[in-house]
């Protein structure tokens, strides 16, 4: 089969409310593209119809693939479908679509130099929209202890939205070992050390009050899992 040029990835647990206007605006958009692409929306631990309405959609797109993994976590549903993915570039994608699609050209060619894309939230010209103050400093408090602890330098690891080469995501997603939230942290921490090029875009996003993070409770799994990373380092488990 010809290789796609891109390959956008969607983990999915318990969206159904989301799921099919995601779908929508994604193939809109890629109708209007002139490159093929493929969407593998991962679906993992639903109790809802998450997975129903993914199959159902796969009908009427030859296009979207569907991966059920019974195993919840969004790193492990990434993970799987990064590596099932065949695309030349790699974008994983929130399934609330709180960066608009049509912000995607900016992590492809002629814009993308780099193995990794990164959205930023903080980075010059970016915009946040709706996010109440709370949410913003809560935010600002953990990105503040992962920039101390393992990524110095980094202002948004966790945004939902990260394009990698082929290349790199297969290197990557490889190695990792987190199936959590902090995956992110993980991923860069590897791309950094087998000295992989990083570029952070400034993106307009909009805060969902139906987010599933926890400021309090995913603050201390992350901090937990910082030192998980540092122990597997010391182990050679990168190596």
């Amino acid at each position: 089969m010809t290789q796609p040029f891109l390959s956008i990835i969607i983990p999915a647990h318990n969206e159904e409310r989301r799921l099919s206007q995601t779908l929508e605006q994604v193939f809109a958009f890629l109708e209007t593209q002139p490159y093929s692409a493929e969407v593998i929306v991962v679906e993992n631990g639903s109790t809802d119809r998450t997975l129903a309405i993914a199959q159902e959609y796969a009908l009427r797109y030859p296009a979207l693939h569907v991966i059920h993994e019974e195993q919840r976590g969004k790193g492990n549903a990434v993970r799987r479908g990064m590596l099932a993915a065949r695309g030349a570039y790699r974008f994983m994608c929130d399934a609330d679509l709180s960066m608009s699609i049509d912000q995607l050209p900016l992590f492809l060619p002629p814009a993308a130099q780099a193995d990794l894309m990164i959205a930023s939230r903080e980075a010059r010209g970016a915009e946040r929209i709706g996010e109440p103050l709370y949410r913003h400093l809560g935010g600002r408090l953990i990105n503040l202890a992962i920039r101390l602890l393992i990524l110095p330098g980094m202002h948004d690891t966790q945004c939902g939205f990260k394009c990698f080469t082929a290349d790199a995501a297969q290197r990557l997603f490889s190695r990792q070992t987190l199936i959590g939230w902090s995956f992110d942290i993980e991923i860069l921490y590897l791309a950094r050390r087998y000295r992989l090029t990083i570029q952070e875009v400034p993106i307009r996003w909009r805060f969902d009050a139906a987010t599933k993070l926890s400021v309090i409770r995913d603050a201390l799994r992350m901090i937990r899992d910082i030192f998980v990373i540092h122990a597997n380092a010391l182990r050679g488990c990168y190596d």
